[in-house]
């Protein structure tokens, strides 16, 4: 049975990726040799959108996203930890949405669902 989903971030700034993680997001992480940083992660979801969703990328493409209960109080906690956002919160209708900057050029949603979630934890 599967218990979970393993995500990776591929970089050519793998460190400073590694560093924003644990230092900026606040992950807890199990160092499992010589730096390399595997990440615990909250609570996760995954969906399943068609290609021909108004904005959806090509077929084989996949996204990451970060979701909270509060995103403005999420937004100004990492702001004051140096996370760089690169939009305001707009309503995208499935939740609130920003985006933030991490090391190595990725730029990654984070977002308050407006769905009523089920979650797998108690």
């Amino acid at each position: 049975m599967i218990k979970g989903v393993h995500t990776m971030f591929y970089s050519s700034h793998a460190a400073e990726l590694r560093a924003f993680i644990r230092d900026k997001l606040k992950f807890p992480f199990t160092d499992v040799h010589d730096g390399w940083l595997i990440f615990d992660l909250p609570d996760a979801e995954m969906g399943v959108h068609p290609t021909d969703h108004p904005q959806s990328p090509a077929s084989g493409s996949h996204q990451i996203s970060f979701f909270c209960d509060d995103v403005r109080q999420t937004m100004a906690e990492l702001k004051s930890r140096g996370v760089e956002f690169t939009k305001d919160v707009e309503d995208h209708g499935y939740g609130l949405c920003t985006y933030f900057k991490m090391p190595g050029g990725l730029v990654v949603e984070l977002y308050q669902p407006k769905y009523k979630r089920n979650p797998t934890k108690p």
